[in-house]
């Protein structure tokens, strides 16, 4: 709000007329600079006398020479003008190689394992001080972590894992889906694997973000079944260890497993037929939605995605 009504009588010509005039002192000068006339260059004086009610500048053999109140406006009208050029400018437009940057994530193991190499390799294939803190996802998605700056991005399951949040925004990055691994020196289930053998059999239980259940408990809790948990493991590695030598079955997604246990200690098999796959999501809050920054953080993320 404005303190006074015959502030909105001002325009940006008058600012630029009085911030002129006091850095030239001269009415003649300003004409040129400013390329419009003198009358034009009087007149706005005028109005701006009338609104602060102040002579503003007096005429001295030197020049225009400002009054006290004009004294102490100076440096506000500059920065008014500065302002309303940053704004017809827009943000500046974030370049990743002129100063080094941390970016705050929050994500699932399956981030670690799957994208966030590949993106460390592209920072530092271009030479980029770009360093990334990954906080572990947890059971709901940290909204006011998102709304108050504190993480640039989240990276979590979907669809429809989470609440939905009208002042965040979303992206899928890629599909997958679940498929169940065994140690080969144990007795091979009969394929394709049915739900009644996955239920027979005991598992382990991987928890690569801070959650009590995950995909499969919902799925089976919608059937009225439940599988038997033989342990719980905090990482996709450990559970794979855990599972050397016995008859457990280890689910995993598809393409973690074709990253960690796609070797010939391991046996992979498709999971009973109607367990969904799911999605890989990116969410963000509207308030950096234009922030160049996060758009260049997206960008890099979704092009890590892209090679798997």
């Amino acid at each position: 709000m404005l303190n006074s009504n015959a502030l909105r009588k001002l325009d940006m010509q008058d600012l630029m007329v009085f911030s002129a005039v006091y850095e030239q002192g001269s009415v003649t000068g300003v004409s040129e600079a400013l390329c419009v006339s003198q009358s034009t260059v009087s007149y706005c004086l005028k109005k701006l006398r009338a609104c602060f009610d102040d002579e503003l500048f007096i005429n001295s053999r030197t020049g225009m020479r400002p009054t006290y109140k004009a004294e102490g406006m100076y440096e506000h009208v500059r920065a008014i003008l500065q302002r309303i050029n940053q704004c017809h400018a827009g943000s500046p437009t974030f370049d990743p190689r002129r100063q080094a940057i941390t970016f705050n994530i929050c994500a699932p193991e399956y981030f670690e394992q799957l994208i966030l190499p590949r993106l460390l390799r592209g920072f530092n294939h271009a030479e980029l001080p770009v360093m990334v803190n990954v906080r572990k996802l947890e059971a709901d998605i940290p909204v006011e972590a998102l709304r108050n700056g504190s993480l640039d991005l989240v990276v979590c399951f979907g669809p429809n894992f989470h609440s939905n949040h009208a002042d965040l925004k979303s992206r899928p990055l890629l599909d997958d889906d679940l498929v169940c691994v065994v140690d080969k020196r144990a007795a091979r289930p009969e394929l394709p694997l049915s739900l009644e053998t996955f239920l027979q059999r005991r598992h382990v239980f991987p928890t690569p973000w801070a959650s009590s259940s995950n995909m499969i408990d919902g799925w089976l809790a919608m059937q009225a079944q439940q599988h038997q948990i033989a342990a719980r493991a905090n990482s996709y590695g450990a559970a794979l260890k855990m599972i050397a030598g016995t008859d457990f079955i280890l689910t995993l997604p598809r393409r973690i497993q074709q990253l960690l246990a796609n070797d010939a200690g391991f046996h992979h098999h498709d999971a009973p037929e109607g367990l969904p796959g799911f999605t890989l999501d990116m969410q963000w809050s509207l308030a950096v939605d234009q922030d160049s920054a996060n758009i260049w953080l997206r960008e890099q993320v979704i092009e890590a995605c892209l090679g798997h």
